[in-house]
């Protein structure tokens, strides 16, 4: 039972249902690139550990994504649930983005996720690796900040 003002629906334990809303959330929020926007899906006291990064609280997360989306450019991200489990959600993802010099890359990775009873994730473990694409292999190429509902999926692209 949520016991915050900022909780954030669809709270634990999650069905593959549920889990399939937050992991789409989260997409979204995430493909908005706002990082004032995106902090407040987690904890005050949420923990990170993204790659080699370790970030706890929502001033370091704002910070964090702040300077990832300052060297990220043309940012675009999927994320697909692998499983879930009582406050638990795995997802895997991959994002395209180029960097000041034009060279385009492909990230893809898996995390793994827990929440709160306000539905506020706590933890946040990212393992992700960068592979150097060519523009011409891009296969996120929406307009605008959010995904569309026709646009496929990490599986449907073969990813």
């Amino acid at each position: 039972m949520p016991t915050s003002t900022e909780a954030k629906p669809p709270f634990p334990p999650f069905t593959r249902e549920t889990a399939t809303q937050k992991v789409r959330m989260a997409e979204d929020a995430w493909n908005s690139k706002d990082p004032d926007r995106v902090k407040m899906a987690y904890s005050p006291d949420s923990v990170w550990r993204n790659r080699t990064t370790f970030v706890t609280g929502r001033d370091e997360i704002r910070d964090f994504l702040s300077g990832k989306w300052e060297q990220e450019n043309g940012y675009k991200l999927i994320k697909e649930l692998w499983c879930c489990a009582d406050a638990q959600i795995a997802v895997r993802f991959c994002y395209e983005y180029h960097d000041a010099a034009g060279a385009w890359f492909r990230a893809c990775g898996n995390e793994n996720w827990e929440f709160d009873d306000d539905g506020l994730m706590r933890v946040r473990h990212a393992s992700i690796n960068d592979v150097p694409i060519d523009e011409v292999e891009r296969k996120f190429r929406w307009e605008g900040d959010q995904r569309p509902d026709d646009h496929p999926g990490l599986s449907a692209l073969g990813l």
